[in-house]
């Protein structure tokens, strides 16, 4: 443990980092449901599209739209949102290892 002590604030910042921006490109594509005739293949709608379309896909085989609403981004925010919690937050795995390395824990 003693070798990752000094990675382990890096490692905080990335991964609170990407899980905070993939939560708002999940937010931005429930915004998007509002608006089903925009082409999400092309232009800026592309950027969003793309890094989010992968895990929303196969959810929306499990989950069908409820009254014609696609549901699955609202699902990925919360699963997101909660990993993000479990990892870097004030509790989270990586701030404990990270408080454990300070000898602050």
């Amino acid at each position: 443990m003693t070798a990752l002590a000094p990675s382990l604030p890096l490692l905080h910042l990335v991964l609170g980092l990407l899980l905070s921006g993939w939560t708002l490109l999940f937010l931005f594509r429930i915004v998007l449901t509002w608006y089903p005739q925009l082409d999400l293949q092309r232009g800026l709608l592309r950027l969003v599209s793309a890094p989010t379309e992968p895990l929303l896909a196969p959810t929306r085989r499990l989950i069908q739209p409820i009254g014609g609403v696609d549901v699955t981004p609202v699902v990925w925010v919360g699963l997101v949102s909660l990993l993000r919690e479990l990892l870097v937050g004030q509790q989270g795995l990586v701030s404990l290892l990270m408080l454990h390395s300070q000898g602050l824990a």
